[in-house]
């Protein structure tokens, strides 16, 4: 592999695209660190300080935001917008006509969507940007610090309008970076952002760990902890790559005196089909009911309940909850994406047949029960993934965000894979070898 990077860079052009995606990189991290007008950072460095690793709710938001959001800078939404924004027009496309019809279209329905979800990607940056300033100013962004109330000193109307603005215009920015690398970089843009992002936090949370361990110093448990990554990393490498191989056979054709036809083919349905959407998912819909609680600061019996099941995410509750809701998302959102009679009246209509199985709606059948077959254990996977935080809570005495586990681990391989995968085939296309010999 380190012989295919030095070869990728002694390419001239992979090796222009290479630097100006690591360029893109650098760009992107100093702007997490600039803060935004009208903040105390003095402030937000003591809270951030006292919080030590324990981000509670908005530690989801800020694991995506490389760290940015708790320090309230110019990308502390991050990509996060942009990611919603893809979602709701991924699963709009399934229920409105006009988007399923602009997908069909090709290229160009595919730039008209885009540009959809561009525009929802700044409403949905206004309305964040809205709400992060309104909670910072009430104090509920850092629960319990004592300076938390002065993070934000001026209240005026116009120093919200322009901290919201700072904030959209700082989205807007991460997009059009990302939209650089994907055009002009190696490609996939979007997702090297994020796992930017998330590998951002990688140190200072494995030496949070190493200064809370006992053992020689904490470097026992540092040790253990990333023994243990390394092994889960091995095994959600091995899930992700693991497919169903369904046969095609291709029935031949005649045109004029040529022969068409007769290949054998196979379509490839991952164990892990839906990726890591139910866990973001999931943890999004258990968040609006604390998020609720926090603000209202209510004491009645239903918000009691919530604080000790829900907001809590060592209780069982929360932790059954969690788990069923991302394997009821798993079959949702496998449902709504792959559609198996689409699948079977294209092979129809081009004289594909799986071997054994009727064209047409007996092949739709078979393809919804082997894609049901396999994702659930895809989904349970999913779920005792997610989990890894909470066992290394109970185990480690780790915070919430424990670097190797949950939606960490899953971006971080899965865009680790994609990227290897973008640069080996563009060495391929030189006539070198690739990462996998």
């Amino acid at each position: 592999m380190l012989t295919a990077f030095a070869r990728a860079f002694k390419t001239p052009d992979l090796r222009k695209k290479l630097l100006f995606t690591l360029g893109i990189i650098v760009v992107y991290r100093v702007g997490t660190h600039i803060p935004i007008p009208g903040v105390n950072y003095t402030a937000v460095q003591q809270c951030v300080d006292e919080a030590s690793g324990n981000q509670g709710l908005f530690g989801l938001v800020n694991m995506f935001s490389g760290g940015a959001l708790l320090q309230i800078t110019v990308f502390a939404l991050g990509i996060m917008p942009y990611i919603t924004a893809s979602i709701i027009l991924q699963l709009l496309t399934v229920v409105i006509p006009r988007l399923e019809a602009l997908k069909k279209e090709g290229q160009a329905g595919t730039a008209k969507i885009t540009q959809y979800t561009r525009y929802l990607t700044v409403a949905l940056a206004i309305l964040q940007g809205t709400g992060l300033v309104a909670t910072a100013r009430s104090g509920a962004l850092f629960s319990g610090c004592t300076v938390a109330s002065g993070i934000v000193p001026d209240r005026s109307i116009f120093t919200t309008i322009v901290m919201v603005v700072t904030m959209t215009a700082g989205t807007a920015v991460v997009m059009w970076l990302g939209e650089l690398i994907t055009d002009r970089g190696i490609g996939n843009g979007m997702s090297i952002l994020m796992f930017i992002s998330i590998a951002a936090t990688f140190p200072s949370a494995l030496w949070a760990i190493k200064k809370q361990g006992d053992l020689a110093g904490g470097w026992i448990e540092f040790g253990t902890v990333i023994a243990v990554g390394l092994v889960m990393i091995g095994l959600v490498v091995f899930v992700e790559q693991a497919q169903r191989r369904i046969p095609v056979q291709y029935a031949k054709r005649m045109i004029g005196r040529r022969s068409y036809g007769g290949t054998s083919t196979y379509i490839p349905l991952k164990v892990n089909q839906a990726g890591i959407i139910p866990v973001i998912f999931a943890s999004s819909l258990l968040y609006i009911p604390a998020l609720i609680v926090q603000f209202t600061n209510s004491t009645a019996g239903w918000a009691v309940w919530i604080r000790k099941n829900l907001a809590d995410t060592a209780a069982p509750a929360h932790i059954a909850m969690y788990f069923l809701l991302i394997v009821f998302f798993a079959f949702f959102y496998v449902a709504i994406t792959f559609n198996p009679e689409e699948v079977a009246d294209n092979m129809k209509k081009y004289g594909g047949f799986i071997p054994g199985i009727r064209a047409g709606r007996p092949t739709a059948e078979y393809l919804s029960y082997v894609l049901n077959r396999i994702t659930w254990p895809g989904s349970l996977y999913l779920g005792l993934i997610a989990l890894v935080p909470t066992m290394a809570l109970a185990g480690f005495g780790a915070n919430q965000n424990f670097p190797f586990g949950g939606t960490s681990i899953l971006i971080i391989v899965g865009v680790g894979l994609e990227t290897v995968k973008q640069i080996e085939s563009q060495l391929q296309q030189r006539n070198y070898e690739g990462f996998l010999r």
